[in-house]
């Protein structure tokens, strides 16, 4: 089967602590995030993902949603740690309790994708005899940033942020990437999202995805887009930015990127006022966009 996009990386159990409140345990990744928003939005869809087959019923939200999934076996499922000790939803203490290891490349099926998506959480999920394997296969390749900025410390599974080596080189085997705001800053030295996806732009970076509490930026072809969020409500803001990317990667597909970019923002902006993977339509996403990412006639 030829699928729009396939998902690589680990799926995982998410336990969430939110600021004041009290802790919950679900099936999480990146993987999850995106692939349900890719399938919801109407796309053909797989996941190809790294767990223990003990744990394959945390594939079901994966399945139900249409997403056709392949596991790679692993000794243990991956277990993510989120803790919220602020206000600010953009400062997070990430721990990786366990993990399901790096992904190979004869760990990858052989299949036919307009695109795949590195949906990774930290560095233990991809090397770069992967990435090149993938690129040589002649797939049109996106990453997470993430999934080498999160560096996980090998004795506590403490998630430290920390700048990486041969950035340049994956981000010349992308035709787009994603990072937030923290990513940036590490991976650039500068605040500024514009000036940051701009230096991205520099290392051989193609359409570059920038998000941060307000809103996210896009950089293409020396041009920069900007579209704000309009959520009411941050009780589901874990996944936003997997959440953001794959809906731009579906919508992309056959829009431009300003139209893209405006369903991204809205569609993640309906996902972050409830808990878990965006279960709402493409008419929903419409209706949100015209009642608040409306441009002036």
């Amino acid at each position: 089967m030829e699928y729009d996009i396939v998902f690589i990386g680990h799926m995982c159990f998410d336990e969430i602590i939110p600021f004041g409140g009290s802790s919950v345990v679900a099936p999480g990744s990146a993987v999850l995030c995106g692939a349900v928003v890719a399938a919801r939005i109407g796309k053909r869809v797989a996941a190809v993902v790294k767990l223990r087959p003990e744990d394959a019923e945390i594939l079901r939200s994966l399945q139900e949603a249409g997403v056709e999934t392949h596991t790679i076996p692993a000794p243990v499922t991956t277990y993510s740690r989120v803790l919220h000790e602020s206000e600010n939803v953009d400062q997070r203490k990430l721990t990786i309790v366990r993990t399901a290891g790096l992904i190979s490349l004869e760990d990858v099926p052989d299949f036919t994708a307009k695109s795949v998506h590195l949906a990774g959480i930290s560095d233990t999920e991809f090397d770069m005899r992967l990435m090149q394997g993938l690129k040589v296969r002649g797939y049109s390749l996106s990453v997470d940033l993430q999934s080498f900025v999160r560096q996980v410390q090998p004795v506590t599974g403490e998630i430290r942020f920390g700048d990486v080596e041969n950035k340049r080189d994956i981000v010349r085997l992308m035709d787009k990437v994603k990072l937030d705001v923290v990513e940036a800053r590490i991976l650039t030295g500068t605040d500024d999202l514009e000036q940051a996806a701009i230096a991205v732009e520099s290392w051989g970076g193609r359409e570059i995805m920038i998000t941060h509490a307000d809103g996210v930026l896009l950089r293409d072809s020396g041009r920069t887009y900007y579209e704000r969020f309009s959520n009411q409500s941050i009780v589901g803001r874990t996944g936003r930015g997997d959440t953001t990317f794959a809906a731009y990667l579906g919508w992309r597909l056959e829009h431009d990127v300003a139209e893209s970019l405006r369903f991204a923002a809205a569609l993640a902006s309906i996902k972050m006022e409830a808990r878990g993977p965006f279960t709402g339509t493409v008419a929903d996403v419409a209706q949100r966009i015209r009642e608040r990412h409306a441009r002036p006639s």
